[in-house]
């Protein structure tokens, strides 16, 4: 080994151990990070085969990644849109004209313009979940939006959707009739119930639903506008029937039978088409109750707060009670997370080595699941990395000395020649 090598080596010495003070000083500064990941510094031999016969000693190089598949510890908070991921997974978020990147920073807060933003300023996307052309796409980001709440004003949803679980008795007479359907005076039934929807503009619509036993194992269901009810509170109605539908039972199980309808299908007054799962509903030899009965929808009323839910979904809860779901948020995967590509505002972008972006529900197989209230903490350990930047400092002047020896060799043999 050559003086020139011993100077080569001792230099690149210095300067992987001046990269390597780097990184810890990076990892300390960034030791109060939400979501933050401690940097690694990673060093590699250098062999300088330029001699001929042999190879010499060339030094060292250095390069550093990010322990971004490591997790760190949650702490608890009060505001709902603090969000922290248990096990695998990445927010993704983007800039308002840039794109997509992964983070574990979940300090998210609505912005002026409602978005959800975090301390670096990169939007939550997620699904809409009332756009179908919002699906989910499990190897891309596409129909993605940024997550937007709206805190200040009021607002109404329409009812779409909703459920009626219900027991209808085995044991009743075929009805005699005239059924409901037909919206006679004397129209007779075996079971009455209702449900309270909104329209359009938020206004409660009270939907009035008979059921009345047609054969063995057979039963009539329909909806009626309750505001055209006959003076008495009943029939006939001022206009026809909102649906009907037929029912059939299996008579060894007492379960809706196949083909038998699912759901019903009702017009809801000045709103939209309500979707009625009775996919619960029973015949079995008991008397006739509702085990539930819920509608999505809401009146008029200011928005309260936000509820996400372990598996990504966002509700909006008013002051009234009510609440509506919003958004769906995802969570990204790639095969070799440390092998991201780090960028400002503690977020990462994929990369050839990363491996291909897959998106997932949290809580789902191979995705961690969402902890609202929660951030996740930087993973830094002050008191290791004051332990490494020691080793850094002696480690650099060790190098210094042996380029200082190098030098008074160099020395000696110029002092030779004079």
């Amino acid at each position: 080994m050559s003086i020139g090598n011993v100077l080569t080596s001792s230099l690149s010495g210095l300067t992987a151990q001046a990269h390597y003070l780097g990184d810890i000083a990076n990892n300390i500064s960034n030791s109060n990070t939400i979501g933050y990941k401690a940097s690694l510094t990673d060093f590699s031999t250098l062999v300088d085969e330029s001699g001929g016969e042999g190879a010499d000693p060339g030094g060292v190089s250095v390069s550093t990644r990010f322990a971004v598949a490591q997790q760190g510890v949650l702490e608890t908070t009060t505001s709902p849109t603090d969000l922290a991921i248990q096990g695998n997974g990445f927010f993704v978020v983007s800039q308002p004209s840039g794109p997509t990147e992964l983070t574990r920073a979940g300090s998210f807060v609505p912005d002026s313009s409602g978005y959800l933003v975090n301390t670096a300023g990169l939007r939550l996307m997620g699904y809409g979940v009332g756009n179908a052309n919002q699906a989910p796409v499990a190897n891309g980001t596409a129909g993605l939006v940024p997550i937007t709440v709206n805190m200040t004003g009021q607002q109404a949803t329409a009812t779409t959707a909703g459920k009626l679980t219900m027991n209808l008795p085995a044991a009743n007479p075929v009805n005699p009739g005239p059924l409901p359907s037909t919206n006679s005076a004397t129209a007779s039934y075996d079971a009455k119930t209702s449900l309270v929807a909104y329209d359009s503009l938020g206004a409660p619509q009270t939907i009035d639903l008979y059921t009345a036993k047609t054969a063995s194992n057979t039963w009539e269901l329909t909806a009626f506008d309750r505001s055209t009810a006959s003076a008495g509170g009943g029939f006939p109605y001022g206009s026809g029937p909102l649906a009907s539908m037929t029912l059939n039972f299996d008579p060894t199980n007492g379960a809706l039978a196949n083909p038998s309808p699912q759901a019903l299908s009702i017009s809801i007054p000045n709103g939209q088409t309500l979707n009625l799962d009775l996919s619960g509903t029973t015949q079995l030899a008991s008397n006739f109750n509702v085990e539930a009965a819920t509608v999505n929808g809401n009146a008029p009323s200011s928005v309260a707060s936000l509820n996400i839910s372990s598996s990504g979904q966002v509700y909006e809860v008013y002051q009234n009670g009510a609440q509506t779901l919003t958004y769906q948020i995802p969570l990204a995967t790639v095969t070799s997370p440390d092998n991201l590509t780090a960028g400002s505002g503690n977020a990462y972008t994929v990369g050839p080595e990363s491996g291909n972006i897959q998106i997932g529900t949290p809580g789902t197989s191979g995705f961690g699941v969402l902890a609202s209230k929660s951030l996740e903490q930087s993973t830094i350990d002050v008191s290791q990395e004051l332990t490494n930047m020691i080793e850094a400092q002696r480690n650099y002047t060790a190098n210094s000395k042996v380029l200082q020896t190098g030098a008074t060799m160099l020395d000696t043999i110029m002092n030779i020649i004079r």
